[in-house]
C-alpha cells in the first residue's frame, strides 16, 4: 500500500519530511524494532507506565531497514528514512493497523465489553450466542481470541491486546465471513488507544470499582477510561459502518456509575439498556427474577424488551447471572433472537480461571478465580460460601508493582468472609514478597483476623496451594484467588526479573493428587 494512503487514515494532523511519500511502499506496522525490517512503519510507543521508551528502538528499527518512522518528536535520521510526527504515536497505530487490514471495525457489529470484573465471562458468554446463532464472531478476551470455533488461548497478562493484533482478528474475521466481533476492553487498553480504529455498536460495562489506581492515579479518572468505550460508539469520519446495528450501551442498574455512564451515552447519540436483578438498587430494562441456585449453577427467570423465558447458568453467583444478562442484551441488540441467546447461555459450562472447581473425588471444593479486587473477591467468597456447610479457606495476594491501595481492602474482605486466608505471592515482580503480604494483612489485622489462627504468610504459591488443601475437611471449599488462567508468575531474582511457568489448576491437582485424590 502507499504511504499516502496510510497516512490519510491518520486522526489527526501530523508532518512529513525524507522521501517522497509517492515512492513509499509498506505493508505491515510494528511496534517492536526486532520486527523491523524493509516495507515495514516503525511507530514508536511511549505510554506512561511503560518500562522503556519506543523512541530509543528508533535507530535498530531503522538499521534493519524500516523507511518510515512514526514518532511524537522531531527526530533526526537519514534523507531515505520518512519521519512522520504526530501528536500521540498510540493513536496513529491504531488507525494505521485499522489502514493496513482495511478498515474491517466497519464490516462487523462490533462489541465492546468493559468493567473492572466479569468482563471475560461476559465476553466468553456473547461469544458462545452469537456463534450459535451461526454468525461466526470474533473474540479477543484475557482467556483467548480468534474466530468462530478457532478459538486460541491468550498466555500473556495483558487483556485488550495491541492495536495491530485487534485488527487482525477483525480482519480474519471478515475473511471467514463473520457478522461481529467481541473485544474486551480495559481501562489501559482503551487509554492507551488500543481499541482506536474501532467504531462500536455496543458498549457493555459490567460494573466499575476499585483496580489499576496506581496507574489512573484517582477513581475518576480511572472511570473516565472506561467511559472511553462509550465514547468509541460515535460514528467514524474515518471508516463508516458498512454494517449498521443501533447503538446501545449497556449498563449494571445497580452501579453507581451507571448515571454519568448513561449520560455519556447520550452524548454519542447512544441508547442504553439496564440490566440488573429483582431487588437490587435500579429499575433494569432486562430483569432476571427469582433467582435460585441450584449446586454450581443458577437459574432465573428473564423479563426483557425481546422476551420472556428462564435463563440457565451452568456458573455459580448472581455476579455470573448479571454477566449472563448483559451477554444476552447485547447480542439481542445486534440481532440475535432472544430465544437462541437463552440457548447460547446454557452452552457455557466454563470459563478458564473463573469459579472453576478442581474435582478429584475430595471431599471438599476446590475453586480456581481470577479474582483480583476487593469487589471480585468478596462476590467469590459470597458465592463459595453460599455452597458448602464447612470452613472457607482462601489463598490470594496482590500484584506487585500495581495499585497499593486495595492490598489492606483485600485483607479485611478476607478476614470478614474466610475463615482462614494464606497469603501467598500473585506477581510480586520487584517488590519485596513480604512487604506485599504483610500490607494485606494490616487491613485482614484491622478486621479481627490473628496470624496462626485466621491468616497465615505462605509466599511461594506452589507451597500455599499445598498448605490450604492439605487443611481443609469434609464439606470446607478452597479458593484459589487472583490467578485463574494466567501462565506465570513474575517475580525477581538477584535483581532480575524472573518468569515462572504457572497452571493454577494443574498445581491444585497435584496437591490433591498428594492427599491421595486423584480419581
Amino acid at each position: 500500500m502507499e504511504l499516502a494512503r496510510l497516512l490519510a487514515a491518520l486522526p489527526d494532523a501530523y508532518a512529513t519530511r525524507g522521501l517522497d511519500l509517492a515512492r513509499v511502499q509498506v505493508h505491515r506496522v510494528v511496534t517492536d524494532s526486532r520486527d523491523a525490517g524493509p516495507g515495514a512503519v516503525f511507530v514508536a510507543l511511549n505510554h506512561r507506565g511503560y518500562a522503556r521508551d519506543g523512541h530509543e528502538f528508533v535507530p535498530d528499527a531503522v538499521t534493519r531497514g524500516v523507511s518510515v518512522v512514526v514518532s511524537e518528536r522531531v527526530i533526526s535520521l537519514p534523507d531515505s528514512v520518512v519521519v512522520v510526527t504526530v501528536p500521540s504515536t498510540a493513536r496513529a497505530l491504531a488507525w494505521m493497523a485499522a489502514a493496513v487490514h482495511g478498515f474491517p471495525a466497519s464490516q462487523l457489529a462490533l462489541i465492546g465489553i468493559t468493567g473492572t470484573d466479569g468482563k471475560t465471562t461476559t465476553g466468553v458468554m456473547t461469544h458462545a450466542i452469537l456463534d450459535r446463532a451461526g454468525m461466526v464472531p470474533g473474540l479477543v478476551t484475557t482467556v483467548a481470541s480468534g474466530v468462530g470455533g478457532l478459538i486460541t488461548p491468550n498466555p500473556a497478562h495483558t487483556t485488550t491486546p495491541s492495536a495491530p493484533d485487534i485488527q487482525a482478528v477483525l480482519a480474519s474475521t471478515v475473511v471467514a465471513g463473520g457478522k461481529c466481533a467481541v473485544i474486551e476492553a480495559t481501562s489501559h487498553g482503551i487509554d492507551q488507544g488500543r481499541v482506536d480504529g474501532c467504531e462500536f455498536d455496543v458498549a457493555v460495562v459490567t460494573r466499575v470499582t476499585h483496580d489499576h489506581l496506581d496507574y489512573h492515579g484517582t477513581f475518576e479518572a480511572y472511570l473516565e477510561a472506561k467511559a472511553g468505550l462509550i465514547d468509541r460508539l460515535a460514528p467514524s469520519a474515518t471508516a463508516p459502518k458498512l454494517r449498521c446495528a443501533e447503538k446501545q450501551a449497556i449498563l449494571n442498574a445497580s452501579d453507581p456509575s451507571t448515571a454519568r455512564l448513561a449520560e455519556r451515552a447520550g452524548r454519542v447519540g447512544s441508547g442504553v439498556i439496564t440490566f440488573g436483578l429483582q431487588g437490587m438498587v435500579g429499575k433494569p430494562m432486562i430483569l432476571g427474577e427469582a433467582t435460585r441456585n441450584h449446586g454450581w449453577g443458577t437459574t432465573t427467570q428473564v423479563a426483557s424488551p425481546w422476551g420472556s423465558g428462564t435463563l440457565e447458568v451452568k456458573l455459580p453467583g448472581h455476579f455470573n447471572v448479571l454477566n449472563a444478562l448483559a451477554a444476552v442484551a447485547a447480542s439481542c441488540t445486534i440481532g440475535v433472537h432472544f430465544g437462541q441467546a437463552l440457548d447460547g447461555i446454557a452452552t457455557v459450562a466454563r470459563v478458564p480461571g473463573r469459579m472453576e472447581r478442581v474435582d478429584r473425588g475430595q471431599p471438599f471444593d476446590v475453586v480456581v478465580d481470577f479474582a483480583h479486587t476487593p469487589d471480585s473477591l468478596e462476590q467469590a467468597l459470597r458465592t463459595v460460601r453460599a455452597r458448602i456447610s464447612g470452613r472457607v479457606i482462601v489463598v490470594f495476594g496482590c500484584a506487585g508493582e500495581r495499585d497499593r491501595l486495595k492490598r489492606p481492602a483485600m485483607g479485611r474482605v478476607a478476614a470478614t468472609l474466610a475463615d482462614i486466608a494464606v497469603l501467598a505471592d500473585e506477581d510480586p515482580r520487584f517488590e519485596d514478597r513480604l512487604a506485599i503480604l504483610r500490607e494485606i494483612a494490616d487491613g485482614a489485622v484491622d478486621a479481627g483476623s490473628i496470624e496462626g489462627r485466621d491468616h497465615y504468610f505462605v509466599p511461594d504459591r506452589h507451597e500455599a496451594i499445598h498448605f490450604a488443601t492439605a487443611m481443609a475437611r469434609p464439606g470446607d471449599a478452597v479458593l484459589l484467588a487472583g490467578k485463574g488462567h494466567e501462565t506465570s508468575i513474575i517475580g525477581a531474582v538477584d535483581g532480575r526479573r524472573s518468569t515462572i511457568t504457572w497452571n493454577e489448576f494443574e498445581v491444585a491437582k497435584s496437591a490433591l493428587a498428594d492427599l491421595g485424590w486423584t480419581a
